[in-house]
């Protein structure tokens, strides 16, 4: 039974994002394991506190998170 653990920084995602996240990594998971697994296969979407992910030596907050998804959107 496999258990998918997905972090994202709180307040990036809307609940409905983070639904469609838990319904298409069942559907991938399914898509390897076959039909008969998909009522075991979990999905847990955790939130970590803005400021409390880092990269490259620097913390990542919803708003630079934001400011990201926006720029790839546009460019």
């Amino acid at each position: 039974m496999p258990l998918i653990n997905v972090k994202v920084i709180e307040g990036v995602f809307t609940d409905a994002q983070k639904t469609e996240i838990v319904e298409k990594l069942t559907e991938a998971m399914v898509g390897v394991e076959g039909e008969n697994m998909r009522s075991v296969t979990w999905v847990l979407v955790e939130e970590v506190k803005s400021g409390d992910w880092g990269i490259g030596g620097n913390a990542l907050t919803t708003e630079a998170v934001k400011a990201m998804a926006a720029g790839a959107r546009n460019g």
